[in-house]
């Protein structure tokens, strides 16, 4: 997919030139001449990084980059500064700019900031994305439990489980090729408040095992006789 980048620059020649060159390099664009434009443009567009000039009329590029942070940490911003802009340079950075490059600049140098600006910001983002599949995704073989949206997929299947099969299930998920007593799982799954007949685990998982089925694949809950219950890997049953 095309990346997007944002132009806030009011001098109108050099943003123009830099929309072309980027273009050029296979960036799709938009421009800003203004710092109240700019950050319009930002709230309504969706963007993968900003540049963003400091000089800008109606609102300093400070000032539309502390609105930025102030609602996301994550999309890349360099600053365009001038030289003798240290002080600015540093507030910048301060306020949660990535980078920056001093006018006069080469493009060379700009778009070799631009890619690894935005290789970090995808690093970044897949790492976030593999921190919360690993909070709220629980897979085994091929049956997988999201824990945030209760959704179960067996086979690529869509499982629609009730309130307590899914949590018969997910206890099962959770400790694989353990063998799980009746009692263990009447405890953990019922409470220990439960006083009825341990048989109601029998019914249930009998009830889990026929939705489980309907993916057309082999049993992936296995009965340990006098015992209880293990989730492994699927075997023919003879």
């Amino acid at each position: 997919m095309e990346q997007k980048i944002l132009i806030i620059e009011d001098e109108e020649n050099i943003a123009r030139v830099l929309q072309l060159e980027l273009e050029f390099e296979g960036y799709l664009t938009d421009v800003a001449h203004t710092g109240t434009e700019g950050l319009i443009k930002y709230r309504e567009g969706n963007f993968d990084l900003v540049l963003l000039d400091l000089m800008l009329p109606e609102m300093h590029g400070l000032d539309v980059l502390k609105r930025i942070r102030t609602t996301e940490q994550t999309t890349p911003v360099i600053l365009l500064t001038a030289k003798s802009d240290l002080e600015d340079k540093v507030k910048g950075l301060d306020l949660g700019a990535n980078d920056y490059v001093t006018k006069p600049f080469e493009f060379e140098e700009l778009i070799a900031r631009i890619r690894a600006n935005l290789r970090f910001a995808q690093l970044r983002k897949e790492v976030r994305e593999d921190k919360e599949k690993d909070v709220h995704l629980t897979v085994y073989h091929q049956l997988s439990i999201h824990e945030q949206t209760r959704e179960v997929h067996y086979h690529g299947i869509l499982i629609d489980l009730t309130p307590r099969e899914y949590d018969l299930l997910l206890f099962l998920l959770k400790h694989p090729k353990q063998v799980l007593s009746r009692e263990q799982i009447l405890e953990t799954v019922w409470g220990y408040d439960y006083y009825g007949d341990t048989n109601v685990v029998d019914v249930y998982i009998r009830y889990v095992r026929q939705k489980l089925d309907t993916a057309n694949s082999a049993p992936i809950i296995h009965t340990v006789r006098g015992v209880g219950y293990v989730l492994k890997e699927p075997t023919y049953e003879a």
